[in-house]
């Protein structure tokens, strides 16, 4: 089995498929690893040692994705990418299909079977490899909310951190998994005044066992949201919302009748047209925000990327148990055997095996249990 790790090519991405730590763990299996040079270098793992972990340095994507079995990768394929699909190929990444109809096109036409880190789930129904960086993108995003609200960043000289003598900024966040937990915390630990939203009580609770006494906690609801949004400074969205839901958490309506003056909105889940209907498009760590109504939004769909040294450490290692499943027995066998590994299935021989996918883009899918003819 031959691994492929390319260089990303996402603005700002500087994170990496692979460790050569991990590297040498499948190298060790039989495996072969190749290495597009410099695709490492961002997150401090320059070529020299994926070479002492026995991996081999080649020049460029292309020869990456023509000499691999597994591509292994962070972000979702562009146009750079199609046309080095191949029938057979194998992509692993955190491919985001849902959202990106051209790369659907793609994978299908190349009959390239493509597992996404993002749908994987595990035997508590959670997402191993996902919630490995949602904190970084729920407390990155306070991070980066506190410097363009900065006046030197054009925003309206808003600080999130408490100082004497001044009122503290007003934080709300919704939805409080792992990436609303980090957001309010990272508030919270500035010395802002936070809000945690959700409609799960026990989520909310556990919350109340970590965070500080600076975080109230509220369920969520339209009356609730309304009222938080006539008194925050920072709004931070943490709720994934289906895709095929046409309904919003916030519409346009209540941001235009109940948003305080100068209001800053991070979305961490970034569903265009989706919890916020005002979300209208993702943006990139060059072109980071956009205006609407007079509300700022930080919509960028990669937040990670700024912190690339301390995710690429945590997102490779919940994927190896795959990897070394795959090393061992083959793509489709490991899929037959594995039903959590199956979730991240998002096609298979030309054939759509991501149901969240089929409903948004209105295409045919089957199940990845009917693709592999099980």
């Amino acid at each position: 089995m031959v691994f492929g790790v390319a260089k990303e090519i996402k603005d700002h991405e500087t994170r990496v498929g692979l460790l050569p730590s991990d590297a040498k763990e499948l190298i060790d299996m039989g495996s072969k690893v190749l290495v597009e040079t410099g695709a490492g270098a961002l997150c401090g793992h320059p070529d020299e040692e994926y070479v002492s972990a026995g991996a081999e340095i080649v020049d460029s994507m292309a020869e990456i994705y023509n000499k691999s079995d597994v591509v292994l990768a962070i972000k979702e394929l562009s146009e750079e990418h199609f046309a080095l699909l191949r029938e057979g190929l194998v992509v692993a990444a955190s491919l985001h299909t849902n959202a990106h109809p051209d790369e659907v096109d793609a994978l299908l036409k190349n009959k390239v079977t493509a597992i996404a880190f993002e749908d994987i789930t595990d035997d508590k129904g959670e997402f191993p490899i996902l919630k490995t960086q949602s904190p970084v993108a729920g407390a990155g995003a306070v991070i980066m909310a506190g410097y363009f609200m900065s006046a030197a960043a054009g925003g309206p000289g808003v600080m999130l951190t408490k100082i004497s003598g001044c009122p503290a900024a007003n934080v709300t966040v919704l939805g409080a998994g792992f990436a609303g937990v980090a957001a309010a915390q990272a508030a919270a630990g500035m010395g802002s005044n936070v809000t945690l939203m959700d409609v799960n009580v026990d989520r909310l609770n556990a919350a109340l066992a970590v965070l500080p006494d600076n975080v109230e906690y509220l369920l969520s609801s339209k009356s609730g949201i309304e009222a938080r949004l006539e008194v925050s400074d920072l709004l931070v969205n943490c709720v994934p919302w289906p895709k095929h839901r046409k309904d919003h958490l916030i519409t346009r309506e209540m941001m235009q009748k109940h948003a305080k003056k100068n209001l800053f909105v991070a979305d961490v889940a970034c569903d265009v047209n989706g919890a916020l209907e005002t979300c209208i498009k993702s943006t990139s760590h060059s072109e980071p925000l956009y205006e609407l109504d007079g509300v700022t939004y930080y919509t960028v769909d990669n937040i990670p990327a700024a912190f690339g040294r301390t995710c690429s450490e945590s997102c490779t290692h919940p994927l190896m148990p795959f990897l070394k499943e795959i090393a061992s027995k083959g793509v489709e066998q490991a899929l037959k055997d594995n039903k959590y590994l199956r979730t991240g299935l998002s096609s298979y021989n030309g054939l759509l095996t991501l149901r969240e996918t089929g409903l948004k883009q209105n295409r045919p899918y089957v199940s990845p249990e009917e693709a592999l003819g099980m």
